[in-house]
């Protein structure tokens, strides 16, 4: 289990030891993410590693004809840059800023060295590998199977977990790309969520107005991935971002 540290504002560095976290600080950087901002693009080499405070970063697939296909959303409770640690010659992914806001950032190099040196470090990225393949494997089972109402509530409820404010900067033209669907679809879905009480939308910001009512219009993908996330991770059985209303 991590033994969390909440000064560092993201799990995945809170789960250092001591003497890692010193060894990691004169190369760790925190930067402004803007929304919209590339991170990575798929077939490219990766220059910088990510570990998100406030900032939430779509990973996600496209087409040969541009299509856009979701994999999983990574805040403060994870790290961007995964492939990294397997030492890929090139990432397989793009990432973007959905939420901007701080993080904190390291080079790939250093990143792969401090975690190949240290055999407590690479059990940690394994666990939190899985964590983050479940996630993915998820996505692709609620996209294909599920509706449009119950995809968006997944997405909500995983933005509000990693967003340590209220509302949620989000579009509906951003949620639907990255969704694969209609930004009228994502419209749609949103009317009918925000006429049932459970969310209030403006022009690029949703709030979550019943948190509950929520997770039992969703499916069951999102609670799957935060109990394996639980399970792999040590969480606590409520997220950090449960107490935004």
């Amino acid at each position: 289990m991590l033994r969390l540290n909440e000064d560092r504002n993201n799990a995945f560095l809170a789960g250092l030891s001591d003497a890692a976290w010193q060894r990691w600080q004169p190369h760790l950087h925190q930067v402004e993410l803007q929304r919209g901002q590339a991170l990575s693009h798929a077939g490219y080499m990766l220059e910088h590693v990510h570990f998100p405070i406030q900032a939430v970063v779509a990973m996600y697939a496209i087409t040969d004809d541009g299509a856009c296909s979701e994999l999983a959303l990574v805040g403060h409770e994870g790290m961007v840059g995964v492939c990294d640690f397997m030492d890929s010659k090139a990432i397989f992914n793009n990432a973007m800023v959905v939420v901007g806001g701080p993080c904190w950032r390291m080079s790939a190099a250093r990143f792969r060295a401090e975690v190949m040196g240290e055999p407590a470090l690479m059990q940690g990225m394994l666990r939190y590998m899985q964590a983050l393949i479940t996630q993915v494997a998820q996505t692709a089972v609620c996209n294909r199977h599920h509706s449009i109402d119950q995809a968006l509530c997944r997405w909500l409820l995983m933005s509000q977990d990693r967003v340590r404010c209220a509302p949620l900067q989000l579009t509906h033209e951003l949620i639907a790309r990255l969704m694969g669907v209609r930004r009228e679809g994502v419209t749609e879905a949103a009317v009918r969520l925000q006429r049932s009480g459970l969310i209030r939308y403006t022009r690029g910001s949703i709030t979550v107005t019943d948190r509950a009512g929520l997770e039992r219009a969703g499916c069951e993908c999102y609670g799957r991935v935060r109990a394996e996330h639980q399970r792999l991770l040590g969480w606590p059985d409520a997220w950090p971002g449960h107490s935004l209303t």
